[in-house]
């Protein structure tokens, strides 16, 4: 499949938190994007804690540890989504939110087309994003959003895409 000159990838971007569910949602996408020379983009979030002005300094180093797990965990997934699908993973950290940090993504890259998410699988339901999509709530998302559940097996994934 050739595109035109000019012509941008369409990425498809998956939020990762380290859960079995975040990974089928990676191959998922990273099967899409394969099938249609598109782009898988990895975003990791980190969100705000609650310390008082007096643990500044303990916040701060918990801080600086949360970015290196987020680098380790993106970089192990895009070595994944390589061998997987043998394309290269565009690998973002934000601070924020979640849902506030994805909307603000998409946002401000126009390249974006669909966000890929995976239902989660426990007794603790979906998943807030996918929630919050499910609910139809104004502060959803602006591009297609892919819900694929939790717990598909590789084989399923493969028929799918």
């Amino acid at each position: 499949m050739t595109r035109p000159e000019g012509a941008k990838r369409r990425k498809f971007l998956v939020v990762v938190d380290g859960t079995p569910e975040s990974e089928v949602a990676i191959h998922f996408a990273s099967l899409r994007a394969r099938h249609t020379d598109g782009v898988v983009t990895l975003l990791a979030v980190l969100e705000p804690g609650d310390a008082s002005q007096q643990w500044l300094g303990v916040q701060n180093i918990m801080k600086e540890e949360a970015r290196e797990e987020a680098e380790q965990l993106l970089h192990r997934l895009a070595s994944h989504v390589n061998e997987y699908a043998g394309i290269r993973a565009e690998l973002i950290i934000r601070e924020g939110r979640r849902a506030e940090q994805v909307k603000a993504l998409i946002e401000e890259d126009k390249d974006i087309a669909i966000l890929v998410l995976a239902a989660g699988t426990s007794k603790e339901g979906p998943g807030p994003l996918v929630t919050l999509v499910a609910g139809g709530s104004d502060k959803a998302f602006n591009i297609p959003v892919t819900v694929v559940p939790g717990d598909l097996s590789e084989e399923e994934l493969r028929a799918l895409t």
